[in-house]
């Protein structure tokens, strides 16, 4: 039987991302730091019908990682679907530019996918089946002013899945990037207030900024992200690994 993790489950994409795949009769174990998120989210799909086990756990800590493992194992059983989306966002000028903030995105946005995935995965060896879907960003592919530590970060996650849709590939475990624009989420509400409090921009003006960075000017939704996860879990997207799927309404056009 296939269990899920989504990692940073608790609102936003993380959410839509656990509706979706427990919609597919799927268990899903959903983490956060914040239990009354997912305790409200796993509330929502019991309401559908379907399965679900909320358990706090900070993806950046390894002992976290591995109690949280021994939790959903115990729960649900076996994870053979891991969706890594715990990230956060923060823009500063290179010159001058926070170490602490460095640190703090580099290790939720991509260390956090190394300690999960290493947890995870001999289970999905084990299974003879599996599937890793990272959240990225269009910033995986692309550079943008003052977001060094993130686009640093995203990189870093695209190219930790092509090596690890190369590793596990003969373990019939294919492993992806999902790569968003600006999607209409709670961390893009932060975005658009960053840019309020640093410019003389009105908060309308911010999002339709955000909006006109798409040929579609617009603001992806959560639930076109869901649809594309959901759609690599099939069988018959057993051919697509080690890719980076943009989200984005044509942004990125690579």
């Amino acid at each position: 039987m296939k269990t899920a993790w989504v990692t940073g489950a608790g609102k936003g994409i993380g959410k839509a991302l656990a509706c979706a795949i427990a919609a597919r009769d799927i268990p899903v174990a959903l983490s956060a730091r914040t239990a009354s998120d997912i305790e409200n989210v796993a509330q929502e799909i019991r309401a559908a019908g379907g399965k679900a086990f909320p358990i706090v756990c900070d993806v950046t800590q390894p002992a976290a990682i591995a109690n949280a493992v021994n939790e959903i194992r115990a729960q649900l059983g076996d994870i053979t679907i891991l969706v890594n989306n715990a990230g956060v966002a923060g823009s500063h000028k290179f010159l001058g530019h926070d170490d602490a903030l460095w640190h703090k995105i580099l290790d939720t946005n991509l260390n956090s996918v190394y300690y999960v995935a290493k947890a995870v995965a001999p289970l999905m060896v084990q299974a003879k089946w599996g599937r890793i879907i990272n959240i990225a960003s269009v910033s995986s592919k692309v550079g943008m002013k003052y977001t060094v530590a993130y686009t640093a970060s995203k990189h870093g996650v695209l190219g930790l899945t092509r090596a690890l849709a190369l590793e596990l590939v003969a373990h019939n475990i294919t492993v992806n990037a999902i790569c968003p624009a600006y999607v209409d989420t709670p961390m893009t509400d932060g975005t658009v207030e960053n840019m309020t409090q640093k410019t003389k921009m009105s908060e309308a003006d911010a999002r339709a900024f955000l909006e006109k960075l798409s040929p579609q000017n617009r603001l992806i939704t959560p639930e076109e992200i869901a649809h594309v996860a959901v759609m690599l879990l099939d069988d018959a997207a057993r051919g697509i690994t080690g890719q980076a799927i943009n989200v984005d309404g044509g942004m990125v056009m690579f």
